[in-house]
């Protein structure tokens, strides 16, 4: 039988959940809207443009979202991989194709952002990279941690940190699995930066 070739990724579906004009929003969804756009991310975007449609859910969301791209103690370039890690865990291309360029300026190195994107064990990595990758990979694997894990993970992060971790990659599953459902495009029609898995 011949080798069969890679999948090409397939074109870019429509947007099920497009942006909400302002005179077709509800007067729950502008005071959220308002509320998103007075904080740190300045506008309604990405996830949250699929998720305006509850904004009952919208207000908790975006705050959670806040503390995790804002506040959250966690070095910014583990938190970064950790959205990276999670997107490609989804195969989620908005989330892996606007959390680079942040990983990048965070000081995650592109080789490691390249394997991650294929779907393969970066083959060098910071020791905190590394207990990183090897927490989230066996929690996504295994939706848990063993003893050994766990204890590295500790070790590494204190307790603080690993609850910071599962809630960065909680976090970015919720957007990944809005944003898979709605076929959120991507900024300005870029290419999708992930193939498909396996290939």
């Amino acid at each position: 039988m011949a080798d069969r070739p890679a999948p090409s990724i397939a074109a870019v579906p429509a947007d099920r959940m497009p942006r909400i004009s302002p005179e077709h929003m509800t007067p729950a969804q502008r005071a959220a809207a308002a509320e998103l756009e007075a904080g740190p991310r300045g506008k309604v975007q990405g996830p949250y443009v699929p998720i305006m449609r509850s904004p009952g859910f919208m207000t908790p969301a975006q705050k959670l979202g806040e503390y995790i791209r804002f506040h959250c103690r966690l070095d910014f370039r583990l938190n970064e991989m950790a959205a990276l890690m999670t997107a490609r865990h989804w195969s989620q291309q908005f989330e892996f194709h606007v959390h680079t360029p942040h990983a990048l300026k965070a000081g995650l190195p592109k080789a490691v952002i390249d394997a991650i994107a294929e779907g393969r064990r970066p083959s060098e990595m910071a020791q905190d990279e590394e207990t990183l990758y090897d927490f989230l990979t066996e929690v996504f694997a295994t939706r848990g941690a063993c003893d050994a894990t766990y204890q590295r993970a500790v070790a590494e992060f204190g307790e603080e940190g690993v609850v910071d971790i599962l809630g960065i990659a909680g976090y970015y599953a919720m957007l990944a699995m809005i944003m898979n459902v709605a076929r959120t495009a991507l900024p300005d029609g870029a290419p999708y930066p992930l193939k498909p898995m396996p290939y």
